[in-house]
């Protein structure tokens, strides 16, 4: 099961790795935002909870999944920045305010029903575990998160889709999360094993979404479509269909990658790399609708 260590190019400390070239060979971007695994002593300082309650903001060891598209040449962009430090799929002004000391006047933040659930840019609360934090962080030391993890990975994501489309006509990122298992919808009908998240049709053309529905099916598993993960901040800010950049979200039931305590890589990892990387082979080579209708003028 174990795989070995993809060719690796830091980029910053501790932001992310970027695997594979800058400029993309292929239409397809990934991108693993939480799975980062890098606590510093100074963060695990802060915390009024033990090391192990922060890994429950990860996307546990879902990174793995990518590695057979690393080996492939695909562009892969991995957090090593932890969750806990910085959540790369919020806006860098959704902060709660109570977490926070002297913010700038000229500081305007952001509101959400995930940051009034507890996690916004910096986490502040999960079922279990009602303050991870000891006290408020000064504005600079966000700031600084913002400056050293959060604007660098998405500034490199944008490159590369430009970058992409330039190259390819237009570009797609698949945004690779996980999930805890769903529950079963009723009926006697089983739960749904991956959830793909367009924005309802907004950050991605219909055909490449149900291209990788179809692709799960292929596979004898279940996609459900934008319930309950629709996506976030991420591919909604790295998608415009109209302007050739589509983005999709993949969120993966962790039961089918990990073991029964959903702690370690399980058994069932290697048949979701191959699904994984079977999705993104197909989307590779398939034209979004609004590519067809330019060709044929």
């Amino acid at each position: 099961m174990d795989h070995p260590a993809p060719r690796r190019c830091v980029i910053g400390e501790p932001a992310f790795d970027l695997h594979g070239p800058a400029i993309p060979t292929r239409p397809v971007i990934l991108s693993v935002p939480h799975a980062g695994r890098d606590y510093s002593p100074d963060l695990l300082a802060l915390a009024r909870v033990q090391p192990h309650v922060l890994q429950r903001l990860e996307d546990r060891w879902v990174d793995l999944i990518a590695h057979p598209l690393i080996a492939r040449g695909y562009s892969v962009l991995i957090a090593r920045a932890p969750r806990a430090m910085i959540d790369l799929n919020r806006h860098d002004r959704e902060v709660d305010p109570a977490m926070v000391v002297n913010v700038p006047r000229d500081v305007t933040l952001h509101s959400s029903v995930k940051l009034r659930g507890g996690l916004g840019l910096i986490p502040r609360r999960m079922p279990g575990a009602h303050d991870l934090w000891l006290k408020p962080l000064p504005w600079t030391d966000v700031q600084r998160r913002i400056d050293s993890v959060h604007r660098p990975y998405h500034e490199t994501i944008a490159r590369m889709m430009r970058a992409a489309r330039d190259v390819h006509g237009h570009a797609i990122l698949l945004d690779l999360h996980s999930m805890p298992p769903l529950p079963p919808p009723g009926a006697g009908r089983p739960a749904p094993g991956l959830v793909l998240g367009d924005r309802f049709g907004r950050s991605a053309s219909a055909r490449l979404t149900m291209l990788a529905a179809d692709v799960v099916a292929g596979h004898d598993m279940i996609a459900a479509l934008n319930h309950p993960y629709a996506g976030d901040y991420l591919i909604d800010r790295h998608s415009c269909p109209e302007q050739g950049m589509h983005a999709i979200q993949l969120e993966i039931d962790r039961a089918l990658y990990l073991d029964a305590a959903l702690d370690r890589p399980g058994p069932g990892l290697e048949r979701i790399r191959a699904l994984v990387t079977a999705m993104v082979e197909a989307l590779a080579v398939e034209l979004p609708r609004a590519d067809y209708a330019l060709a044929a003028e």
